[in-house]
């Protein structure tokens, strides 16, 4: 699905030493050393791609060979998604509540995400974040300052600002958001009666246009990776830590005044949630960042939240100018 690009496997440690010299290190932010799988290919500046829920870094297997014509693009499967580590969880008796979860923290896969592109030769890239991907790249732009030269943020609000300003409709849209942090192992028990399903109905919603929109090799590696049990785990575990530690950390960065420094471009999907809240998505972002300049958006027409997928050329075209500067 990637021509031209090689797969690769790579251990990341603990602690890398870009996580020691960034703001990750005066809070618990728990990684334990884990594999990161992806695909690396193109030339020129480095770009790095990351993914959301519940897909992989397949989701980008449209728009990586077009990035690669001016990029080294890479794009990798977040820890506990696709075929990266596992996490193992944080709910052992005797965790302090401060660090539960810490180990599916954005903190972690942010850390994760620098070790790998250091690996690779690059110290310094540029983020583009779909859903669960999009809240790392938050944080990667909070922590790492030094290492990300620009972002995009695909269909998402802060998460704090989501907790927030919850009201009916958006916990009608967000239902998984509370399902899913339900204490161990009440949602993997009931996902486990027709995972296949439950996959479907989230694919097929939020806005979009059905599951139709999916390439059937896309869908066949989603289906692939969410029928494991411990994935599906992983991945609720990434949800958990999301209502716990990553507002802990989020609170942090509010107090230390952290702010996004880099350029960065929001896009979200005409149809889905994100902009049509009562409150726009530039709005808030634009207090997220140290000069509201920084932020600039649009919405994608005719696409929900899986607009990658459902209008990939109409991404593309937002995406291009922006990160050619």
């Amino acid at each position: 699905m990637f021509p031209g690009f090689e797969t690769f496997d790579l251990q990341v440690p603990a602690q890398s030493s870009a996580a020691q010299n960034s703001a990750a290190r005066n809070s618990a932010a728990r990684r334990s050393p884990t594999t990161i799988h992806g695909v690396i290919g193109g030339s020129g500046p480095p770009l790095l791609l990351l993914h959301g829920f519940p897909q992989s870094h397949v989701l980008w297997h449209r728009l990586a060979p077009l990035l690669a014509e001016d990029y080294t693009v890479v794009a990798t499967d977040l820890r506990g998604y696709g075929d990266s580590g596992r996490p193992v969880s944080a709910d052992e008796p005797g965790t302090p509540r401060s660090e539960r979860h810490a180990e599916s923290s954005f903190r972690a896969m942010a850390a994760d995400q620098v070790a790998v592109l250091a690996e690779l030769g690059f110290d310094r890239f540029a983020v583009v974040g779909h859903d669960r991907g999009a809240r790392v790249t938050h944080r990667l732009a909070l922590d790492h300052p030094d290492a990300v030269s620009r972002l995009a943020l695909l269909d998402i609000m802060p998460t704090a600002h989501v907790y927030a300003h919850l009201d009916r409709k958006l916990a009608t849209a967000y239902y998984h958001w509370f399902f899913f942090i339900q204490p161990f192992d009440l949602p993997e028990r009931l996902i486990a009666g027709d995972p296949r399903g439950f996959l479907h109905s989230i694919l097929g919603g939020w806005g979009s246009s059905g599951l139709q929109v999916h390439d059937p090799a896309a869908l066949a590696e989603y289906e692939r990776i969410w029928a494991d049990p411990a994935a599906r785990h992983a991945q609720l575990e990434d949800y958990r830590a999301g209502a716990s530690i990553d507002l802990a950390h989020d609170a942090e960065s509010e107090r230390a005044g952290r702010r996004i420094t880099a350029p960065c471009l929001v896009l979200w999907g005409a149809n889905g949630m994100v902009g049509n809240g009562p409150d726009h998505p530039l709005d808030v972002w634009r207090t997220r960042a140290s000069d509201p300049a920084l932020v600039t958006g649009e919405a994608i027409a005719d696409a929900g939240h899986f607009f990658v997928d459902e209008q990939p050329d109409a991404t593309f075209a937002a995406l291009t100018p922006f990160l050619k500067g």
